[in-house]
């Protein structure tokens, strides 16, 4: 169970971090590598993220 609530968490959180890039993505301030330091996501997710929002 333990285990359980742990994933869920988890993903929670990468959905929250996804959610914040994206919104910084679409702000067009900061670069990709700079959203990548600053959600603690890489930069390959990041990329990914971009190219959806402009697809």
């Amino acid at each position: 169970m333990c285990k359980a609530m742990e994933d869920m968490r988890n993903e929670a959180a990468l959905r929250n971090s996804k959610e914040i890039a994206l919104r910084m993505i679409k702000d067009g301030t900061l670069s990709l590598e700079k959203i990548a330091e600053f959600s603690g996501l890489a930069l390959e997710v990041i990329k990914e993220l971009a190219q959806q929002k402009t697809a």
